[in-house]
């Protein structure tokens, strides 16, 4: 009962009595309850809507200047990025094997490298010693020709290494790139020699040249050799001109260059001053100087043949008249001794000066295109006489800088040239044993093997071949599933500025001039291709000999192999 009465009272104390509310009802005669309610609720409303109101424009003004704000001072990109750090969490057991897994190959790769390596320096030591064995059989044809094949498939054998050791160091470079290489051990230290990083398959060829053997050329300045070149084309004259150079010197007599009346004109392919200045001293004179020297006596003292057969001095009637017509007066023609173009024999430099030393003005020595003389001194890079330039015999300065702007334009720093001749080389081939003309679809093969070695993108082609040959060799040239594109000398197009230099000095169209342009392309390519048995292709090879742009990779078309197919005689 306690407990029901003190909850009457409290509520008695909540509840408003209906007498206070009828009290402040009647306050006011003129007072309507309904009315007073409404209005409040309406001010409440009208308060409340502007405040949302409020808010939702400030709300939209604001929102823009907080992302700009963000957007400036906020690198998303670090942010939206997984930091390295997350694979030093040591919960993440997962991250944390695939990071042991990946130390664990790295590791078995240094191991490969290092045995890849040991290859690398055996194949090394090994190439040196078939190197030194190939010079020791020099005599032996068979002999070197076996030394030289087993120092091919050595240099494969070491490019195929090379390749991968390379393939191994990029792996090791992916799996090292999601590590803190500040965290491990350095893997990319090289346990190789220095010469390693510098190594190509197809690298230049030390050519030695502190071990040139030479002579001095000084000659007595009335003293002269007569240069006669009577054999074959420009390529066959330029090779007899280069003998005579190294008779001239042997005998201390100024050669004197022949006139473009009997023989080629070679100041526009040559630059003849270029041979005096590379020796510092004048050696060579042109056919005019010559005849302006000796004007009341111009005259060959004497003829002292090298060659007897077929004919001597290797002249023939026509040759002679023509040499009359300089105004020249001739002494007998006779050989020194008997010497056949065809058979001819290895001679020292004893043997000619024995032959060839006379005391008069003006002798000849008749066309030496077939001399066997000193033949490995001649043969040397740079020639056996002293100088102080890359070779003495060499395509004018506007045929060089031409060949050098044609390259820029059409061809890049490495390209493959080659020298196909076809025009007249079945019949010519066909007569020597083995043959040396090969089916379009072998030389194609052969072709694709070596730009497989040289990893070039382009060849340059020269050629004389007709255009059903040229489009079917193409066809078959091909590496990494591409064709290989080959690039010709186009036909002068005033659009193009690469041959503007022959056009102003009026050497465009000259069939000599473009000859030795080709040569020089040729010359200066990364990887050159020959034509055996060919001298177009011997002084292409002369010139990169001498210019030291010479490539272990130069070969003749298809070295070492015979023709898949050889038609009968006549």
């Amino acid at each position: 009962m306690e407990r029901d009465s003190s909850d009457e009272e409290e509520d008695r104390e909540n509840l408003i009595p209906q007498n206070d509310r009828r009290n402040d009802g009647i306050k006011s005669p003129n007072h309507s309850p309904v009315a007073s309610f409404q209005i409040d609720d309406l001010k409440s409303r009208i308060l409340g809507t502007t405040s949302r109101f409020n808010k939702r424009y400030l709300f939209a003004i604001l929102l823009p200047l907080v992302i700009l704000i963000l957007y400036f001072t906020t690198d998303l990109k670090n942010l939206f990025q997984t930091h390295i750090s997350i694979l030093k969490n040591p919960d993440n057991a997962s991250v944390n094997r695939m990071r042991e897994s990946e130390l664990r190959a790295l590791y078995l790769l240094k191991q490969q490298e290092l045995e890849l390596f040991k290859l690398w320096n055996y194949t090394a030591l090994v190439n040196n010693k078939s190197s030194l064995s190939a010079l020791n059989n020099n005599n032996d044809n068979s002999g070197n020709s076996s030394s030289i094949s087993s120092i091919t498939m050595l240099e494969d054998l070491k490019s195929k290494l090379f390749s991968q050791i390379s393939f191994n160091r990029r792996i090791q470079g992916v799996l090292l790139s999601s590590h803190d290489s500040g965290d491990f051990v350095d893997f990319n230290s090289n346990y190789s020699d220095a010469s390693f990083e510098d190594w190509s398959r197809c690298r230049k060829v030390d050519q030695m040249l502190s071990d040139r053997r030479t002579i001095e050329w000084k000659p007595r300045s009335n003293k002269y050799l007569f240069a006669i070149c009577v054999s074959g084309q420009m390529s066959n004259h330029l090779i007899c001109l280069e003998k005579h150079m190294f008779f001239a010197a042997l005998l201390n007599r100024v050669l004197v260059i022949p006139s473009a009346r009997v023989d080629y004109e070679f100041s526009r392919v040559l630059d003849i001053d270029h041979i005096s200045k590379c020796l510092g001293r004048k050696v060579v004179v042109t056919f005019e100087e010559f005849a302006e020297t000796k004007k009341s006596h111009l005259n060959i003292d004497k003829f002292l043949c090298y060659f007897s057969l077929p004919q001597p001095c290797f002249m023939d009637d026509e040759r002679v008249k023509k040499l009359k017509g300089l105004g020249l007066s001739l002494s007998k023609v006779e050989a020194v001794w008997s010497e056949d173009t065809k058979k001819p024999k290895q001679k020292t430099v004893q043997d000619v000066l024995a032959k060839f030393s006379s005391n008069d003005d003006v002798i000849a020595i008749g066309d030496v295109f077939f001399a066997d003389v000193e033949r490995d001194w001649v043969m040397q890079p740079g020639g056996p006489i002293a100088h102080n330039c890359k070779t003495l015999i060499e395509p004018s300065r506007l045929i060089i800088v031409t060949a050098q702007r044609f390259i820029q334009t059409f061809l890049g720093k490495d390209f493959v040239a080659l020298h196909f001749r076809r025009h007249g080389f079945l019949k010519f081939c066909n007569a020597k044993k083995p043959s040396c003309f090969y089916p379009i679809p072998q030389a194609s093969d052969c072709i694709s093997r070596v730009v497989e070695r040289a990893n070039t993108p382009v060849i340059y082609l020269s050629t004389d071949a007709a255009e059903s040959e040229i489009g079917l060799l193409q066809s078959g040239v091909v590496w990494n599933g591409k064709t290989v594109p080959l690039v010709q000398r186009p036909a002068r197009n005033s659009a193009e500025k690469w041959d503007a230099l022959l056009y102003r000095h009026g050497l465009e169209g000259d069939a000599q001039v473009e000859a030795m342009l080709d040569k020089t392309i040729c010359a200066l390519s990364t990887v050159f291709i020959g034509s055996g048995g060919s001298t177009f292709t011997d002084d292409i090879l002369r010139l990169r000999k001498d210019w030291g742009s010479a490539s272990v990779c130069d070969e003749y078309l298809c070295q070492g192999e015979l023709p898949n197919f050889v038609a009968e005689d006549e």
